[in-house]
């Protein structure tokens, strides 16, 4: 008893908040690292450590890319909190690095096909119309695709877009696009960091099969007041952030607007000058550090696109809410309680006074919140876990006329109301000195709410009759058990071989046919008819470290398997259907691939190469004759490039350039004529491919000589497909109107070379 009452004694835990010295926010990630015992921490997304050690005299070196390291020595006979400011460092700031993280960290984590991109570093990749984009950013990974030219939708390990779930601090952005998907509502302006998971998803996140990104936003400054902003071809952006209590309460405001219908008023044809064509974001972000043990931030989004003429207008947006409380009750036990809310919204219309004068409407909201605890059990091993729930209810379509002079009639999709509820645990334990595992497990249960229809079909997929539920009914509920696993095994300093293993789940799905993207996209909820779709992923990695952790390489190779995997029946209506569910096939799924990429992070030349070969098929006995077909985001290569190149302190070049297998299509392959009509006869689903995608970027980067007056700014030159390649994004086939006999095929480009310049300021 007395021996083990000493050795307690012995054990001291260090604990504290790692934060940025020039404005007070938290650096999430930040490394903590003991020399002597040659092992460490990272901090959570409070910034907030725990390491426990051996009492007596212990070095201990903080770290987090930009910024320059310290280190302190601590005499620690009893536990203590030690709270660490960092200050920024200009050279580290000057390269482009992937992870927020210590050199050789990735070596040690026991985390795989995960990525963390600091919105530095995001600034520096060359962008569309120079707007600098998180979702561009991350489609220049291993894995991830763009789904077609210019749009903001993507592709993970083969999966649709609806696969991925996308949170803005924690709140479901269903449609991340502006201006049809050329950009992305995240401003990067207002952006702290991103996180792409293609697996290894931590279990206290689920309902999507692919990939999970996290998007967190930038708390303001509890120290001093400042102001970041640019102005360029396309838009502007503002950001204000100030202390309101001084190391207690900050807030930060930031805002972006397009300004294209500025110049519609310019022109010399009325129709433009009374048109319009923008789009705006605004983000905000309330922090109150009540005390140590204490804090409380609330952060929301508003963002809305605007196209209007003389006879039609369209409008769509997200409106986006998050507020987040969490307590320290010991510096080895702490919970974490939040609530969101999030609606998206598309509308279209034609003016009164017209026979085809009507409003359409759909929208989606949902209202969720989680309650998640963190126990650091032991110095190896530290648990998580939680419950979480979401309330959801979608508005398909509406359409009513507008006018006593409209001839359209009232259409309207009744809502659907769905629950999603779940229970999640996992752990980190370090096994020994070399084998770190994280393993955990969630259990979902969603349930169809009323009031509801049920529509019950025949082999053929024709209506028979329906089923009506009432308001609040519970129905069609279903449960599932989401294993998750991943083993990190190092092997010597600088290379260690990590697996992982996967389950997801899948409860609402788009209905969506084209891979451009469309802001009139249908959402909808499993039930009767369309059952849950289930992923199970296995991944097998090696990383190895060159150089002294200079270059960073990673080589993954993975298979997943998709249960009720979702397709369209040939010339399906998805548009104001009250019988989508008729339109619905399913089958199995199945995608597979190597991915690899090498990583330069320091030095005046930085950046990464990285290499995706992958292929994803459907098998579904309603299409394709019941054989294997490409699914939509089948492109078997990929590649990206991606350089950082300092000339001076002032001066920097970037360049990235991609390079694509093209997307699968259908395509016609002969015509009938029948009852006197020319009709097109159409290859086997997804048979051809669009021609290969290509495309160099380019831009330069001029800062100003650093100020006393804290007035700094930076011209950014950027050019946009520099060798103008014409990428096709659609191809169309046409009937020759002099000779019926000749259909020729036209390809539609939309983007050649783009230059542009924008001027970024801070004071």
């Amino acid at each position: 008893m007395f021996s083990f009452c000493l050795f307690a004694q012995e054990k001291v835990t260090i604990s504290g908040y790692v934060k940025n010295g020039d404005d007070g926010t938290a650096l999430p990630g930040a490394t903590i690292y003991s020399v002597a015992l040659e092992r460490g921490v990272v901090a959570n997304n409070e910034g907030y450590y725990e390491l426990e050690l051996e009492a007596g005299n212990h070095k201990l070196r903080y770290s987090y890319v930009g910024f320059a390291s310290i280190s302190k020595n601590i005499k620690a006979q009893k536990s203590k909190v030690v709270n660490v400011q960092l200050l920024s460092s200009q050279h580290n700031l000057s390269g482009v690095v992937i992870q927020s993280e210590r050199l050789g960290q990735n070596i040690r984590e026991p985390v795989m096909s995960v990525t963390r991109l600091d919105a530095k570093v995001i600034q520096q990749i060359p962008a569309l119309m120079g707007e600098v984009d998180v979702i561009k950013a991350i489609q220049m990974l291993p894995g991830i695709q763009s789904t077609s030219e210019g749009s903001s939708g993507f592709s993970v390990r083969g999966g649709s877009p609806d696969q991925n779930l996308i949170l803005l601090d924690d709140a479901a952005i269903y449609n991340a696009s502006h201006m049809m998907g050329f950009f992305s509502v995240f401003n990067n302006d207002a952006v702290r960091d991103i996180k792409i998971y293609k697996g290894d998803i931590p279990a206290m996140y689920g309902g999507r099969l692919s990939s999970l990104l996290q998007v967190n936003t930038k708390e303001g400054s509890m120290e001093k007041w400042s102001a970041t902003g640019g102005i360029g071809t396309i838009s502007s952006r503002l950001t204000l952030e100030t202390p309101i209590i001084k190391d207690k309460m900050s807030l930060i405001v930031s805002g972006r607007r397009t300004y294209a219908d500025v110049f519609l008023l310019l022109s010399s044809d009325e129709f433009l000058r009374e048109s319009k064509l923008h789009f705006y974001d605004l983000n905000g972000k309330w922090a109150w550090a009540i005390d140590k043990k204490n804090k409380i931030t609330v952060s929301a989004y508003m963002g809305e696109d605007v196209y209007a003429m003389k006879y039609a207008a369209m409008s769509f947006g997200n409106r986006c809410v998050s507020a987040r409380y969490t307590h320290l009750f010991s510096d080895k036990f702490f919970s974490d309680f939040s609530l969101h809310y999030s609606r998206y919204r598309y509308s279209m219309g034609t003016p009164e006074g017209e026979a085809s004068g009507m409003d359409w409407n759909s929208e989606i909201v949902d209202y969720s919140g989680r309650l998640g605890f963190t126990w650091y059990a032991s110095e190896s091993n530290t648990i998580n876990f939680g419950v979480s729930s979401s309330w959801v209810n979608i508005l398909p379509s509406e359409i009513l006329g507008k006018g006593e002079e409209s001839i359209i009639s009232d259409f309207i999709v009744p809502r659907s109301y769905g629950l999603e509820s779940a229970a999640f645990v996992w752990s980190k334990q370090e096994i020994g000195n070399r084998l770190t595992a994280k393993y955990g497990l969630r259990f979902s249960l969603f349930q169809n709410v009323g009031p509801g229809t049920v529509y019950n079909y025949d082999s053929d997929f024709n209506a028979i009759d329906s089923t009506i539920y009432s308001s609040g009914d519970f129905y069609n509920a279903f449960d599932n058990f989401e294993p998750r696993v991943g083993l990190n095994y190092v092997l010597n300093d600088k290379s260690s071989l990590k697996a992982s293993y996967m389950r997801t789940v899948q409860y609402m799905q788009l209905a969506q046919k084209s891979t451009s993207g469309s802001p009139l996209d249908v959402w909808f909820m499993v039930g009767k008819n369309v059952l849950p779709q289930k992923a199970d992923q296995f991944a097998l990695g090696l990383a190895r470290n060159f150089e002294d952790n200079s270059f960073e390489s990673s080589i993954e190779v993975y298979y997943k398997t998709i249960q009720n995997a979702i397709d369209f029946r040939d010339h399906a209506q998805l548009l104001v259907n009250k019988k989508l569910d008729g339109e619905i096939r399913t089958g199995k799924a199945e995608s597979y691939g190597v991915e690899f990429m090498l990583k330069k992070v320091t030095g005046d030349l930085t950046g990464w190469i990285s290499y995706t070969y992958s292929r994803s098929m459907k098998k579904i006995s309603a299409i394709n004759d019941g054989d294997f077909y490409p699914a939509p985001y089948d492109k078997p290569n990929d590649l990206a490039v991606i350089l950082n190149y300092n000339l001076s302190k002032r001066l920097s070049l970037s360049a990235n350039w991609v390079y694509s297998t093209g997307s699968p299509v259908t395509f016609p392959t002969g015509r009938a004529e029948y009852a006197g009509t020319i009709v097109r006869i159409y290859s086997d689903r997804n048979s051809y491919r669009m021609p290969n995608y290509h495309r160099l970027d380019f831009a330069l980067s001029w800062k100003s000589k650093p100020s006393k007056k804290r007035w700094n700014y930076t011209w950014v030159f950027s050019v946009y497909n520099l060798y103008n390649r014409h990428n096709a994004w659609r191809i169309n086939f046409e009937q020759d109107e002099d000779n019926p006999e000749v259909t020729y095929a036209e390809m539609t480009y939309l983007f050649g070379i783009i230059p542009s310049i924008t001027f970024n300021f801070n004071f």
